[in-house]
């Protein structure tokens, strides 16, 4: 060999001692030493750069309004914090890579892992959904979590989804919404039949009963259906958030009570597969993060509804109630649709029935122990 060829063996060798330190010193500088390897620390969607877990999070709500989208922020900032930056959920608005009314169906086909949404928008698909979203003259907020972690609610939820490759954690609630924004006054039934109204849930199965003609539209386009006439009135959150998109702009009554939600649930939906293959640690780390998700969220929500409602008069708004004999008729179809769609649904019979029997006992509670409502 010539002394050019050892040379060029020589030099090969170098290079070559020199990449795998140059490797190793990189290794060492993205993963401390201590660290698990690569190879576990990629199990279940986790991170090499340090988070365990690294999921794309899409909304339903923007993370722009108030109670209803802020509260994945505190979610996901107190899911950070509790794991020192081990868990690390990348929010995604409204439509922004998947369609907000999409969100469990994107989770359930792996295109996300997790995804922050209302129940209620899986009816078509799922009728059971909805119960865990909202009911008509159903429970109110507080009495919903009871049922939640100590009765039914969980072990029903998650036997709904397990089917269907999803995993929802309950992870968000406020309280009743408004009745709706309208254009003109809502005294009678016949002021219902032919009204054009965005209206979601059972509650609009029940208005259409009644002659409406009810549609449903993404918060976001609500106000330009409203402003060019598209739909009479909408429905869609607490008034904070209605005033923030603009509703009181354009439909000067705003009704209560909130008789077709009387809570509203959001749900942390995550892939069956990945939540299988969590740890115990990171499970209860995110079970964690959402159940203080919840008792914010509703204290956020219950705080911000009085200064909005003070402040109707001076722009012109017109804070109602809708009339007794209207709310009962409205009351009684809705138990004529629970029972229809119950006999249409063995899930939709087991939730009702479950939340119904917890509501009866709950009841027993409730008028003994609360001042009533107008002491």
């Amino acid at each position: 060999m010539t002394d050019r060829g050892q040379l060029s063996l020589r030099a090969c060798a170098l290079a070559v001692l020199i990449a795998f330190g140059a490797g190793l010193l990189g290794s060492l500088a993205l993963r401390p030493p201590g660290a698990p390897p690569l190879a576990a620390a990629t199990r279940a969607g986790e991170d090499p750069l340090g988070a365990r877990i690294r999921w794309r999070v899409p909304v339903a709500f923007g993370t722009n309004l108030p109670a209803l989208g802020d509260n994945m922020l505190y979610v996901r900032d107190a899911a950070a914090d509790s794991s020192k930056g081990a868990i690390r959920l990348e929010l995604y608005e409204p439509g922004e890579i998947v369609s907000a009314f999409a969100i469990t169906d994107a989770v359930r086909d792996g295109k996300v892992q997790a995804g922050y949404t209302w129940l209620g928008y899986d009816q078509g698909r799922i009728p059971a959904s909805v119960l865990f979203g909202a009911v008509p003259f159903g429970m109110e907020p507080w009495e919903y979590t009871a049922w939640w972690y100590e009765g039914d609610g969980r072990r029903l939820a998650e036997a709904l989804y397990e089917a269907r490759g999803v995993h929802p954690i309950l992870c968000g609630l406020i309280g009743p919404e408004t009745a709706g924004w309208f254009r003109r006054p809502v005294d009678s039934l016949a002021d219902v039949e032919g009204l054009k109204i965005r209206f979601a849930g059972i509650g609009g199965k029940v208005l259409q009963r009644l002659g409406a003609s009810v549609t449903m539209i993404p918060g976001s386009d609500l106000f330009q259906a409203l402003e060019k006439g598209a739909i009479d009135a909408t429905e869609y959150s607490l008034p904070v958030v209605d005033q923030k998109l603009g509703f009181d702009r354009v439909a000067r009554i705003n009704y209560f009570p909130g008789w077709h939600q009387t809570f509203t649930a959001g749900h942390l939906v995550v892939n069956l597969a990945r939540w299988q293959a969590l740890d115990d640690a990171d499970r209860a780390l995110l079970e964690t993060a959402c159940t203080a998700g919840v008792t914010r969220n509703l204290a956020r929500g219950e705080a911000l509804e009085g200064p909005v409602i003070e402040q109707f008069a001076a722009a012109g708004v017109s804070a109602r109630r809708l009339p007794l004999p209207l709310l009962r008729e409205l009351q009684r179809v809705t138990g004529e649709v629970l029972a229809e769609e119950a006999a249409g649904d063995a899930d939709f019979a087991e939730i009702l029935a479950s939340q119904q029997a917890f509501s009866e006992s709950y009841g027993i509670w409730k008028r003994l122990a609360y001042l009533p409502r107008d002491f």
